[in-house]
């Protein structure tokens, strides 16, 4: 089956690639991830996050089962395999667990668009490839041997390849967060409405587990990850944004728009005193350089 013409690639390094193994693997990754590992059935993963003591979003990733029953291996686009193994090796005491980075020996590639799910089922595919989070329509990732790239090269020849920047615009616009970027060990999941994907509430305890039950059940949040639309290049981040003489908030990631004369961005802001309608700017009473484009879906 060729690659369809309504899809596109993008290549990467993944940021994480571990591999978690040991008679208790199961049941130690059920304790610390925010969502029911139990979900990763078969070739299936799920995406969540991993929570400090005060439910602050340290990493996010996904989860499947490897090729033994006691063998997972966890993927990040964006968060540090060295974070997350750091973060797990710090709760292993005497449970049967090895927690190994092997994100060296790795390559991936982000497949998007109507079809790209089909093409990858067609065949088999070195490597493991999941349901991706880069936009709102369909996407995959596909993390194989580094050693495979060039077959994996000749299998996409004459397809669309898209940089780094419009796969970045892309998740912006659907309101995707990256973690830590957007949301990180200073913010809660919720925050960036991560808790709608990440987090479980029926699964049992985990790390952050309180904090999360605390504020679904009567907490509220004092910010809010906002899409932003702005004029002139894409600034770098993070940056802050005032409304008049007030500080709203950071604008936390930004690409250039699809005329390269703005950006798009994501901009965690407070929700006290924030009124959309009026622009933003980069400092104190300064120049509207940007304003609100609606609540995250």
């Amino acid at each position: 089956m060729k690659f369809p013409s309504t899809a596109a690639f993008h290549g990467y390094r993944p940021a994480a690639w571990l591999r978690v193994t040991g008679a208790d693997a199961a049941e130690f990754l059920q304790g610390q991830f925010t969502n029911d590992v139990r979900l990763a059935q078969g070739d299936a993963a799920v995406y969540g996050l991993w929570l400090d003591q005060k439910g602050k979003a340290l990493a996010d990733s996904f989860i499947g089962h490897g090729s033994a029953p006691d063998e997972f291996w966890i993927a990040s686009v964006t968060s540090s395999g060295e974070a997350i193994r750091r973060r797990l090796e710090d709760y292993i005491i005497a449970d049967d667990v090895v927690v190994e980075n092997v994100a060296d020996g790795a390559a991936a590639v982000t497949l998007l668009g109507e079809g790209a799910g089909a093409w990858l089922a067609s065949a088999p595919r070195i490597g493991r490839f999941f349901r991706g989070r880069r936009t709102s329509g369909e996407n995959w990732e596909w993390i194989f041997p580094s050693s495979a790239a060039a077959a994996v090269a000749t299998e996409l020849a004459g397809a669309t390849e898209l940089g780094a920047g419009e796969v970045d615009r892309r998740r912006i616009l659907a309101g995707i967060p990256a973690v830590p970027a957007d949301i990180g060990p200073a913010d809660l999941p919720n925050e960036g409405g991560l808790d709608t994907d990440g987090i479980s509430y029926t699964k049992g305890c985990y790390l952050g587990q309180e904090v999360m039950a605390r504020l679904k059940s009567k907490g509220r949040i004092r910010r809010r990850l906002r899409r932003v639309i702005g004029s002139g290049p894409a600034p770098t981040v993070p940056a802050v944004l005032w409304q008049g003489e007030s500080k709203m908030g950071e604008l936390r990631s930004a690409a250039p728009d699809a005329t390269a004369t703005g950006f798009v961005g994501l901009a965690l802001l407070s929700l006290a005193g924030l009124r959309p309608e009026i622009p933003l700017a980069w400092s104190a009473g300064g120049p509207a350089i940007a304003r609100c484009d609606g609540p995250l879906a």
